[in-house]
């Protein structure tokens, strides 16, 4: 596919797509969705033949993404009204899927402004940071809508009911320092820091042990729906396939050495 609202690379085991619509603030259109679904299925594949271990997602220019494109969508009084849940089935929910199911760790990097669809999108992420100048905008409420892009899951989740509810009612600006503070991200950092701390942290993912990160991943978002029993009955079926992993071996091996391990993902 020849990708024209996207940036897509491979390096050193690293993928990195860079939404790039910067003239309209990275916002979403078809064209866009498409473009990033096929490029999940290349860092899928390539996860395959562990020659990706993490992907790193981020927007180009002073966005990260500012959600849908409202000028891709007609409201005009003679158009038929869109269906936006048909949006939602086609595009927004199969993105947070796929990205919750990659078979590498996801870091985001919200290096600018995140409004709408554009701020959820991070929470589907495994870890995310964020430019000190950046901010989060659940702006449905302003078009007499809900939080799409799992904001309804992810939000109280992640803030509790009452903040949860008093963004998505409000649709005030969260910046990224009290993102943090609540837990709503991993971290926030000054933007002069922020490419230095996302290549550390991607570098950082790319060696460790692939399948217990993703296997860490499963059980967490489990044990929201799982018994005590249940989730330990999880990671003991988790720790007997982990611990017959060849990164296992190399980890025990490596700290009775006193040297770096040199993990796999096998």
């Amino acid at each position: 596919m020849d990708y024209r609202n996207i940036l897509f690379s491979v390096a050193d085991g690293i993928a990195r797509i860079t939404l790039n619509r910067p003239e309209r603030l990275n916002a979403f259109n078809v064209a866009m969705h498409e473009e990033l679904r096929h490029a999940l299925q290349r860092v899928e594949s390539a996860a395959a033949e562990r020659t990706v271990r993490v992907l790193v997602l981020t927007g180009a220019g002073r966005a990260f993404c500012a959600g849908q494109d409202l000028a891709d969508r007609s409201v005009d009084p003679g158009a038929a009204a869109p269906d936006l849940g048909a949006s939602i089935e086609l595009y927004y929910g199969p993105l947070v899927l796929a990205l919750r199911r990659l078979s590498v760790p996801v870091l985001c990097v919200v290096n600018g402004v995140a409004a709408g669809a554009g701020a959820n999108l991070p929470l589907a992420c495994d870890i995310v940071i964020a430019a000190r100048s950046a901010h989060f905008i659940e702006a449905f409420c302003n078009l007499g809508l809900i939080p799409d892009t799992g904001g309804t899951y992810f939000l109280p989740r992640l803030l509790g009911p009452a903040r949860a509810t008093a963004l998505a009612m409000l649709g005030d600006k969260l910046s990224a320092e009290q993102a943090a503070a609540w837990g709503l991200i991993w971290k926030c950092v000054d933007d002069a820091q922020l490419a230095a701390e996302a290549d550390a942290l991607a570098r950082r993912l790319a060696a460790a042990p692939t399948l217990g990160v993703l296997r860490t991943r499963q059980a967490l978002q489990a044990s929201g729906l799982n018994t005590l029993e249940a989730q330990l009955d999880l990671e003991r079926d988790f720790m007997r396939e982990l611990g017959r992993s060849n990164d296992y071996r190399e980890g025990v091996s490596a700290f009775l050495e006193k040297r770096p391990p040199r993990f796999t993902g096998a």
